[in-house]
């Protein structure tokens, strides 16, 4: 195996962070699993319910996974993206063109309107923002683009550091014969690391690429909630309501603006 396609940030346009022209094209690829029914169904269902008769605003909305079919039901969807490739790929797709996107940090970028009934995170992308300020400054600004009574809704895992034993700093989540990924953490920081070494079949050509995130936990979310002015009213392991335990990998938590 060669890496001479070796490139940990090289993502086709340095103005759109770390998806550009390289990872958009090939997101929806990649996350494939997320496409799935089992998977979006209960999204969609549970959005639909929580945004009710209002718009809704999707923080980080990239190519429309989860915009485009909640748009399918009904409901008035916005978004807001820092990545043009991303939006871009959105854009081509039936549907994509008739949803208004801002582009910008979700964390402080301002969308049209401040009446939406539900502003929503997915898929761990509240890690995305890197410092425990930005964080805070995304749950500010879903507070302000929310009508009384509007909620926030965040998808993201817990963080697996019951799988690192002491002295070790790497989790692998996914390896195959074309894939090898891993997290890196830092337990002091709460920083941490997605990797992935991509080897093309035919050519034994190997690519890197790594994102770096901020690992959250849900009490730390609910004290950034409180900050905003937001009140905890649910959290779940999933999208399907099931109850969030000791256990649970990952939870769906939700947050609403007094009316």
């Amino acid at each position: 195996m060669t890496d001479d396609n070796h490139d940990s940030h090289d993502n086709g346009d340095n103005r759109d962070g770390y998806f550009g022209t390289r990872i958009a094209a090939d997101y929806d690829r990649s996350s494939a699993d997320m496409f799935t029914p089992e998977i979006l169904d209960p999204t969609i269902d549970l959005l639909a319910e929580l945004a009710g008769e209002g718009p809704a605003l999707e923080f980080a909305i990239g190519t429309g996974r989860v915009a485009l079919p909640l748009a399918a039901r009904g409901v008035d969807v916005h978004g807001i993206d820092l990545s043009r490739a991303m939006v871009d790929r959105l854009r081509a797709k039936p549907g994509g063109a008739g949803v208004p996107v801002t582009i910008g940090d979700f964390a402080t970028a301002t969308a049209a309107r401040t009446d939406f009934t539900l502003a929503y995170l997915v898929f761990n992308t509240i890690g995305n923002l890197t410092t425990q300020d930005a964080q805070v400054d995304c749950f500010r600004n879903a507070a302000a683009h929310l009508a009384p009574g509007g909620r926030f809704v965040i998808e993201v895992g817990v963080p697996d550091l019951r799988r690192l034993p002491y002295g070790q700093d790497a989790v692998p989540f996914e390896v195959s014969d074309t894939r090898w990924a891993f997290d890196r953490y830092d337990v002091a920081t709460q920083a941490m690391s997605s990797n992935y070494v991509d080897v093309d079949p035919k050519t034994g050509r190997a690519s890197y690429w790594t994102i770096p995130f901020r690992y959250v936990w849900p009490a730390e979310l609910d004290l950034m909630a409180r900050i905003a002015g937001l009140r905890p009213t649910a959290r779940w392991d999933g999208w399907t309501k099931k109850p969030f335990t000791s256990e649970s990998r990952g939870h769906v938590s939700v947050w609403e603006k007094p009316a």
